[in-house]
């Protein structure tokens, strides 16, 4: 955008691009979730500021000027929850001391969580404003908006928004059975929810994932759901359990029989290697899909490590979380069976404004919301940065609660409203200046480290394809890798990282057979078909010992072609004798059958670089 012409050029270079990748014109905008970059561009050409700093530091300034928004919103939840600044003051200080486990923002700065998170955050700020009972219709109307844009912005920045709403989806699904929501203000946000979605797909010129996403038939699923059940919340408590329970297969049917009419008309398979993931993940019988696997033996994705609860302990927020969620999950229980138990008293209630007795509305929604979180962090580590920032929120409000204190204190019969104002303050301001005398310091240090990124052979490589390949040049190789060529040289891909489409997941697996035990010619026509001019393979993955067997990236390909893996230990008997070595390794020795297909242009101690024959 910054090197078009105009501004409408470089809109146009995004929507019809046939640089990234190879013998194909792509929709960027359709694919990727870059419109914040596309809204930076224009600010930094708009601005008068080109003088005064480059681009890319204009871009991480943003970004960490984000994340400043970020604690910000968690320092507003914890506040509204209880109802003193010590407790957002206190989430604060969690986030930061813990940022190891509550943030990825200091080393991987333009992912798009980075982008996406800090307007969820104000999203569940707002919505946790939105659930007070009693508020001004001017009030209510202005919130519903901030929900309303944050929502909207934070599905527009990231591609997995989908799936973090549907667990919030879930929230709401399970309060508003539980009569712990008022029903109003449910459908108010499924509606937001549905709305922000779907201007979000249009944005994106109508990009089918997000159609047949289990969101929009979940929320659809929901609400014809309510329109046949109208009597849901009444009757005795065996009643209305019955009739939740015949509610959830309702809604689990509807969601099933909508998402898979819409995926048929849609063509739709952007989406299909998650649900291999996770049918694989939680035991659904094992699967011999290479891209299932490769989301499998990454560390990101697997459960998430013990340690992650000693360093959270040693800031004592783990402690302080156990203990604030012990005492809301028994008030919620107790909550909820009286709900149930007693739907004509807690209707005569809700005219009363009294929604729960012991859980407010904001309170419960936090709860839940924090529940669910916690279990997809513990299920796969990679999502683990939603659930611990809010864990930051959650902590904090328990020890600044006054609701809090006085359930505890009225269970252990020592009720006193001094007692109260004394803990909710003394325990917080204890666990601030534990905080500063364990962390200050080290946050001082850190601060003053200067450090610099050293990879040479990386370096080199890509000095050498500057200098020394045509700027139209296509080039093959591991995703990674070719997202750093394309960054820093320009050239044309066969494949990169974004792996939400599914003829670009096909590519990728093609590309790959460099590290599978195929034919020297087969490879070679492989290449070719995507337009390849060079190769570059990397012995990191063709020698690799990072992964245990079976994990590495050279068993996912011979499993996947029915071939049996190399090294001792056990295969699956239908597994064969592959009938041709390891190209990576075989293409070193200079053959003539190798050499002919394929000559070497480049070499260090990482990389090698093979320029392709155009010979069919």
């Amino acid at each position: 955008m910054l090197q078009a012409p105009t501004l409408m050029q470089g809109f146009r270079g995004l929507i019809y691009d046939n640089k990234t990748e190879s013998m194909r014109t792509i929709n960027l905008l359709q694919r990727m979730n870059i419109y914040q970059e596309v809204f930076l561009s224009i600010l930094y050409r708009v601005l008068p500021i080109q003088k005064y700093i480059e681009p890319v530091y204009f871009y991480i300034y943003t970004l960490f000027g984000l994340q400043a928004i970020y604690v910000t919103a968690l320092y507003i939840t914890s506040w509204l929850l209880s109802g003193t600044w010590l407790s957002g003051l206190l989430a604060a200080f969690w986030y930061v001391t813990n940022r190891i486990d509550t943030t990825r923002v200091e080393f991987t700065i333009p992912l798009r969580e980075n982008w996406a998170l800090p307007f969820f955050a104000i999203q569940i700020a707002a919505i946790t404003y939105f659930l007070r009972p009693n508020l001004q219709p001017l009030s209510q109307r202005l919130t519903l908006l901030a929900i309303f844009i944050s929502t909207f912005l934070f599905s527009l920045t990231w591609q997995f928004n989908q799936f973090m709403m549907l667990m919030q989806a879930l929230v709401l699904f399970i309060l508003d059975s539980l009569d712990m929501l008022p029903a109003m203000k449910v459908t108010w946000l499924y509606g937001i929810q549905l709305t922000g979605l779907l201007l979000v797909c249009m944005l994106q010129f109508f990009n089918s994932m997000i159609l047949g996403s289990l969101l929009i038939s979940f929320n659809l699923s929901v609400l014809i759901a309510r329109k046949l059940q109208k009597n849901l919340k009444t009757g005795n408590f065996l009643n209305r359990l019955g009739k939740l329970l015949l509610h959830l297969f309702v809604v689990l049917c509807l969601t099933l029989f909508l998402n898979s009419i819409i995926k048929k008309i849609l063509n739709l398979k952007s989406d299909e290697h998650i649900f291999k993931f996770l049918k694989a993940k939680f035991g659904f019988g094992a699967t011999r899909d290479f891209d299932a696997n490769l989301y499998l033996c990454e560390e990101a994705f697997g459960l998430l490590p013990f340690n992650t609860f000693e360093r959270l302990s040693d800031t004592l927020l783990f402690y302080a979380y156990i203990f604030v969620l012990s005492i809301t999950v028994i008030a919620a229980l107790a909550v909820a069976f009286r709900n149930l138990s007693d739907s004509a008293n807690q209707q005569s209630m809700c005219k009363m404004g009294k929604y729960t007795i012991g859980l407010k509305p904001d309170t419960a929604y936090n709860l839940i919301h924090t529940i669910l979180f916690g279990f997809l962090a513990l299920s796969t580590m990679r999502m683990k940065y939603l659930w611990t920032s809010h864990m930051c929120v959650f902590a904090s409000f328990g020890l600044c609660s006054p609701e809090i204190w006085e359930l505890l204190l009225k269970l252990i019969h020592l009720y006193n409203p001094k007692r109260i104002c004394i803990m909710r303050y003394s325990i917080p301001i204890l666990i601030l200046l534990y905080l500063c005398y364990k962390f200050w310091p080290g946050m001082m240090d850190e601060l003053s480290e200067l450090r610099e990124f050293y990879d040479p052979d990386t370096v080199e490589l890509m000095n050498w394809i500057n200098a020394n390949t045509p700027g139209k040049a296509v080039f093959a190789g591991s995703m990674q890798l070719l997202a750093g060529v394309k960054l820093c040289t320009g050239r044309t891909l066969t494949n990169h990282p974004h792996y939400e489409d599914n003829s670009l997941r096909e590519r990728t697996k093609a590309v790959y057979q460099i590290y599978a035990k195929r034919a020297p010619e087969e490879v070679h026509a492989l290449l070719r078909s995507f337009g390849t001019d060079y190769v570059i393979l990397e012995d990191s993955i063709c020698y690799e010992r990072r992964h245990r067997r079976g994990c590495r990236l050279r068993d996912l390909l011979d499993v996947a072609n029915g071939h049996m893996m190399d090294g001792p230990g056990e295969n699956d008997p239908d597994l064969k004798l592959a009938g041709h070595p390891r190209f990576c390794e075989e293409i070193k020795k200079n053959l003539p059958s190798y050499t002919a297909y394929f000559t070497r242009v480049f070499q260090n101690k990482t990389f090698h670089v093979y320029k392709l024959s155009r010979n069919k």
